[in-house]
């Protein structure tokens, strides 16, 4: 069992950044690929970044060059910066948790999910 605690949602003006961070317990921190999705009012749930424990990422279209993942093994923590905020990036940000050694982009793939947490981009 994981388990994923979100954190950094908030709101915040075009243009401008936020940090998530997902702290994690449980299960060895080093068996997941570690990933971010979200979800917005009347949609799907959609990926947004991935990243296995050697530190491969992989983007969805619509945030990279934006937004970066990244991973603290040591402190069993998985960040997303994101910079360049646009009011379409507002959602609830998700952190999952994929008992697996490849990047996977659905979300049925992923094992745990955090509670989830706010960003709001306002124009």
């Amino acid at each position: 069992q994981v388990q994923l605690v979100e954190s950094g949602g908030g709101l915040v003006q075009a243009g401008g950044s936020l940090r998530l961070s997902c702290a994690t317990s449980g299960r060895t921190f080093s068996d997941y690929v570690m990933g971010w999705f979200r979800q917005a009012p009347g949609k799907e749930r959609e990926f947004v970044a991935s990243i296995t424990w050697s530190g491969s990422t992989f983007y969805a279209n619509s945030v990279k060059g934006r937004f970066t993942i990244s991973r603290d093994n040591a402190k069993n923590t998985v960040y997303l910066q994101m910079n360049s905020l646009k009011p379409e990036d507002t959602a609830v940000y998700y952190c999952a948790a994929d008992r697996a050694y490849i990047i996977e982009i659905s979300a049925r793939e992923y094992d745990y999910w955090g509670q989830g947490t706010q960003v709001t981009v306002s124009s």
